[in-house]
């Protein structure tokens, strides 16, 4: 009998702390919107306020543990899901994760356009689709050519005239000129041996917007005031006539509008005005040696590259020690590009070349060149 009275009485203050506590929810529950602010304006302002409140060294704190601990991908996500918190969130990693070019790490879209490190290259490598024309660029995580490695940008062929373009997007499934994660476009000759690489903001501060209507952006109604709506020449790639007309080696020439190291340090990577104006980098590629026992030409990729095509290339900088970042030697290579596959090619790049950069110069190594080969 008095146990069961006790269970009767452990029952009834059960139901008087359900109680209690259904009435504390009820009383933290948020006040209903204001005139004029909808219900998921709300909620979203107050959880990002919850998030903000916090210590800002206790936040740099954190974020700089989630950047030690995250030095390659898929680990490295975790930083960019700590600068999508908020505002205070975004601020205090931008402070902390440094640039590729200081870190050798891609870690936000806008490392695509900063410059690689000087020391070491960033490897990437090009997957082709022939089917629909695109090629796609991922960061390679491994050593190996078999990782499925980090997506980074897309790029698709299109055929204008007599004229071919390559729109180069951030997303994989939107490649056109009016989409939010177009990145720029290159453009071809009617001989397919001179391009000019274009970028959806300017390259310094005042720099014009490209007046053809070519080089124009149209169907723009998805692209916020923020996005420019216009293209900027950064570059040109010229591949010169073969005089004798026999297959051999291509020789390119590459004109680059690339920033000084103290102006990249300075850039702010969210805002649409870039560097001031610096001088242009010159790039030419480097001459294969012809190997007798082998009766081909040959260069030395250090095992990136595999497969024997007249699409692989080494580019070095013009001696002139006038160039922006000190370039004067003939012998360190900024950008190599080859094929390892019937449909991969391994890329990589150094400053003052951007992954951006970069994968355009690239792209204009596919297809006949029948005009210097």
């Amino acid at each position: 009998m008095a146990s069961r009275r006790r269970a009767i009485q452990w029952r009834r203050r059960s139901s008087v702390s359900s109680v209690s506590s259904n009435e504390l929810f009820v009383g933290a529950r948020r006040s209903p919107p204001r005139e004029g602010e909808e219900e998921g304006e709300v909620a979203a302002g107050e959880e990002e306020g919850r998030w903000a409140k916090m210590l800002p060294e206790l936040l740099g704190e954190i974020v700089k543990r989630v950047e030690d601990d995250g030095e390659r991908w898929p680990l490295r996500k975790n930083v960019v899901s700590c600068a999508c918190v908020c505002r205070p969130w975004r601020e205090i990693t931008r402070e902390i994760v440094q640039s590729p070019m200081e870190s050798g790490r891609i870690t936000f879209p806008s490392s695509l356009k900063q410059p690689g490190p000087k020391d070491l290259p960033i490897q990437c490598f090009i997957k082709r689709n022939k089917k629909n024309s695109t090629f796609y660029l991922y960061l390679g995580l491994t050593q190996t050519f078999t990782d499925k490695g980090k997506f980074l940008l897309a790029a698709r062929r299109f055929r204008r005239g007599a004229h071919t373009e390559y729109i180069i997007s951030l997303d994989a499934d939107d490649l056109s000129q009016g989409s939010n994660a177009y990145m720029g476009k290159l453009r071809s000759d009617f001989l397919g041996t001179k391009f000019t690489i274009y970028d959806s903001r300017p390259p310094y501060n005042g720099a014009k917007a490209a007046s053809s209507r070519a080089s124009r952006r149209f169907a723009s109604k998805q692209i916020s005031p923020e996005v420019s709506s216009s293209n900027f020449k950064v570059g040109q790639v010229c591949y010169k006539f073969s005089l004798l007309k026999s297959r051999g080696p291509r020789r390119m020439h590459c004109t680059l509008q690339c920033p000084t190291a103290q102006e990249t340090a300075e850039e702010d990577p969210l805002k649409s005005k870039a560097h001031n104006s610096g001088g242009l980098t010159v790039l030419r590629n480097k001459a294969p040696r012809w190997h007798e026992h082998l009766q081909c030409w040959c260069l030395n990729f250090h095992g990136r590259v595999t497969v024997a095509s007249v699409k692989n290339f080494q580019l070095v900088a013009m001696a002139d020690p006038s160039q922006p970042w000190g370039i004067g030697d003939e012998e360190t290579v900024l950008l190599q590009f080859g094929k390892v596959g019937d449909d991969m090619f391994t890329m990589d790049y150094r400053q003052p070349l951007s992954a951006f950069v970069a994968f355009a110069i690239c792209l204009t190594s596919f297809g006949t060149k029948f005009a210097c080969e």
